[in-house]
């Protein structure tokens, strides 16, 4: 049976961290801020808001969770993040995505400031992580390296294969993976033949949202499976993974839940501590 990579013990893990550096921080005057955009009344961007509120009043972390209106429009979200951009109550400004359709996802991230910019999407932060430089890394990715790293899991040298491309996770995964000396593949659905590139992998990602798209024959004995998909399947949660049939084959696995999504929420905080520290 595999080694469960548990997302809650790492994230408590993470969380205790984060914690100890407010409070080194707030000694010198300085409390880290945190300001949470939620627009229209998605139910899974409600939990997913008000999960972080929770994390932030466990850190120490001063938060503010804006709620605008379905019909916001594009010049009103803007305005909002502008102003948020000049208080110095708030070192992090989180979008919450999805926005609704008629607003412009892109447009409106890259109106929030780089230095601000607490899930890493702004494009100049993205190019740091292309250029490998000290910056602001995207919570998900990150979450993924510290749990490998607080499972024991070695990355230098690891054939690592991250299924999925997105720029919120595929990519910036990819990038951390490989500045960590993995060897990486990024698969996506136009890549032939997907079994053949998983079973190769020591490491292998999966972030598509197809439930149980990997399966038992698809992992290579022994590897590491990093389950990052969150899908709804007859009213309950399960992965991109077939957890049943591949934890007898893998050598350690992350559940779903319990898995990724903590450490995404771990490591926005640790991204909001580090945005303070800089301004500190």
């Amino acid at each position: 049976m595999a080694q469960i990579l548990d997302g809650r013990k790492y994230a408590d893990l993470a969380l205790d961290e984060a914690a100890a550096k407010v409070e080194a921080l707030k000694k010198k005057g300085v409390t880290p801020g945190l300001a949470v955009i939620l627009v229209g009344d998605d139910p899974a961007s409600q939990t997913y808001v008000r999960s972080k509120g929770k994390a932030c009043d466990r850190v120490g972390i001063y938060s503010r969770t804006l709620i605008l209106a379905e019909d916001t429009t594009q010049a009103e979200l803007e305005k909002l993040i502008m102003e948020l951009n000049r208080d110095t109550q708030i070192d992090g400004i989180l979008l919450q995505l999805p926005l609704p359709p008629h607003l412009d996802e892109q447009h409106a991230l890259s109106c929030i400031a780089p230095e601000k910019d607490v899930d890493g999407f702004h494009a100049l932060n993205a190019g740091r992580l292309m250029l490998s430089l000290e910056g602001v890394q995207p919570c998900t990715p990150k979450g993924i390296l510290y749990m490998l790293r607080q499972g024991g899991i070695p990355i230098d040298g690891a054939h690592a294969v991250v299924v999925g491309r997105s720029n919120i996770v595929g990519k910036p995964t990819a990038l951390l993976l490989l500045k960590e000396n993995a060897t990486v593949t990024l698969c996506h659905s136009h890549t032939p033949d997907l079994k053949e590139q998983t079973r190769q992998a020591d490491i292998l990602v999966a972030a598509v949202g197809k439930p149980q798209l990997i399966t038992a024959d698809m992992v290579k004995p022994g590897a590491a499976v990093i389950d990052v998909g969150i899908n709804r399947v007859n009213g309950r949660l399960v992965g991109d993974v077939d957890f049943a049939g591949v934890s007898a084959v893998a050598g350690a696995i992350s559940p779903v839940p319990g898995g990724v999504g903590l450490m995404t929420v771990a490591m926005l905080m640790d991204n909001v501590v580090s945005l303070a520290a800089a301004r500190a």
